[in-house]
């Protein structure tokens, strides 16, 4: 999802020298294997946006995976940069990495304060691994490398199978079933309580583009952090989402809540005020932003079968 925005982002500006290293042609949880990719293909700037992700579901159920695949991507990928010299580099991390009882909203210099939220702890761990690799490289080797920490993201080649994928694909898919079934009740996890932020990914590749260009870590600039939150700065209540996602997908859809399932960390939003100062903001409001995954979700995904991938 995130790798086919920053191509839009990109090509939008004439940008076609682009090198890609998508699963099939390259499995970034082999050492050599990206060695010798950046040795042969030498780029001069690297987006890192490959990750294992998923819902509470998915992270609960193969936290091994999560913990090996994300770690082994960072390492790999951050390591050969250095070897060949990239110019630059941008690793995408999450909010995920904020500890569960973090102040709100959340600021950069609230990681590692206290502990993380059991249900994506494995997750999180990786995910801090790299950005601290980020920041340990630039302190002992000079590399201008940087993280971005976005939140929770949505779009179009959004994960929309329900085994796997995060909250607003999942309603949107469960929404979309009970729209084409006779029976209209959706099952929602939870108690509708937690607050989450929402950034549509087009807008995240757009941030990561323009901090690729202006937040240079070695060009006098004074703060000390690498690596900055991108969000939108707003949230709502899983029990607001849902209502928004029914309103657009299946008005005429029954909710029945779930209070056995878990709910997760009780919120998570994002202090954008850095980012927001070095001149960026998103510029897809959530509705609309709905309503374009559901475009794009029924043009691609509609008439599949119980696993959807938008791959």
């Amino acid at each position: 999802m995130v790798g086919s925005a920053l191509v839009r982002r990109l090509e939008s500006e004439g940008c076609h020298n682009l090198l890609f290293a998508d699963r099939a042609s390259l499995d970034l949880c082999e050492q050599a294997a990206v060695r010798e990719w950046f040795r042969r293909e030498r780029p001069e700037y690297v987006f890192l946006a490959a990750a294992r992700v998923g819902g509470i579901l998915a992270n609960s159920t193969y936290p091994a995976d999560f913990i090996y695949e994300n770690l082994a991507v960072a390492v790999n990928v951050i390591h050969a940069a250095f070897e060949v010299g990239v110019k630059r580099l941008v690793f995408l991390g999450s909010s995920c990495i904020y500890p569960r009882d973090c102040p709100q909203p959340m600021q950069e210099e609230y990681l590692l304060t206290s502990a993380l939220e059991k249900t994506n702890e494995a997750y999180a761990v990786a995910k801090i691994a790299g950005l601290k690799m980020v920041d340990y490289y630039r302190k002992q080797h000079g590399c201008d490398f940087i993280s971005v920490m976005p939140t929770n993201l949505y779009g179009p080649h959004d994960n929309f199978d329900l085994r796997d994928s995060h909250v607003l694909p999942a309603l949107i898919r469960k929404f979309h079933d009970a729209r084409s079934a006779r029976d209209k009740r959706v099952a929602v996890w939870g108690t509708g309580s937690p607050r989450r932020e929402f950034l549509f990914v087009d807008d995240l590749a757009d941030a990561c583009v323009f901090v690729m260009r202006n937040f240079h870590l070695r060009k006098g600039n004074e703060d000390p952090l690498t690596y900055l939150n991108v969000g939108t700065g707003e949230d709502l209540s899983i029990r607001e989402l849902v209502e928004l996602v029914r309103g657009i997908v299946c008005p005429e859809a029954e909710i029945e809540w779930d209070g056995s399932k878990p709910d997760g960390t009780p919120r998570k939003l994002l202090d954008v005020s850095r980012l927001h100062r070095l001149g960026w903001s998103h510029k897809v409001g959530l509705e609309e932003g709905i309503d374009r995954t559901y475009k794009w979700f029924t043009e691609h995904c509609g008439q599949c079968g119980s696993g959807v991938r938008g791959s």
